[in-house]
């Protein structure tokens, strides 16, 4: 079974909204794949993704409400086969700490995806339409991601 973490900066907005696409696709296609999400910051650690990336998840489907902000580990770089960033500052900040033995494969998210956009932005001081577009570049990831992956 291969493993992916998403990963933003406070583990709220758009790591979650990723990991509960990705989660809901797992279990409705019943695939030999892992999710879960965490923060390069302490920013948020405990707490429930933020309000509106619930709401923003809820109307289209998806349950983000389980979902606990942590931070990014040490140990996370060799328990998952993936790690995916956000956007370039994530991307710089998990490739600083990777252990130079660990087998991780760290990569942007959307680029993995092979979509043209290659960050996913942080919609958090913006209004409700950045949840909006912050979740449809996660539907629309999702299943290049699957595919390359399965």
């Amino acid at each position: 079974m291969k493993k992916c973490l998403m990963v933003c900066l406070g583990n709220i907005c758009r790591s979650p909204t990723a990991h509960g696409i990705l989660a809901h696709e797992i279990e409705r296609q019943k695939l030999p794949l892992f999710v879960d999400s965490a923060g390069t910051a302490a920013y948020h650690i405990g707490k429930a993704p933020d309000s509106r990336s619930q709401a923003t998840a809820k109307k289209h489907g998806y349950d983000l409400s389980d979902l606990r902000a942590r931070q990014v580990v040490i140990d996370d770089f060799y328990e998952y086969d993936f790690i995916f960033a956000m956007d370039n500052s994530n991307l710089a900040n998990l490739k600083a700490m990777q252990p130079k033995d660990a087998n991780a494969k760290v990569s942007l998210y959307l680029a993995f995806a092979n979509l043209e956009q290659q960050e996913v932005p942080d919609p958090y001081y913006g209004d409700g339409d950045g949840f909006e577009v912050v979740l449809d570049l996660c539907e629309r990831a999702t299943q290049q991601i699957i595919d390359r992956l399965t």
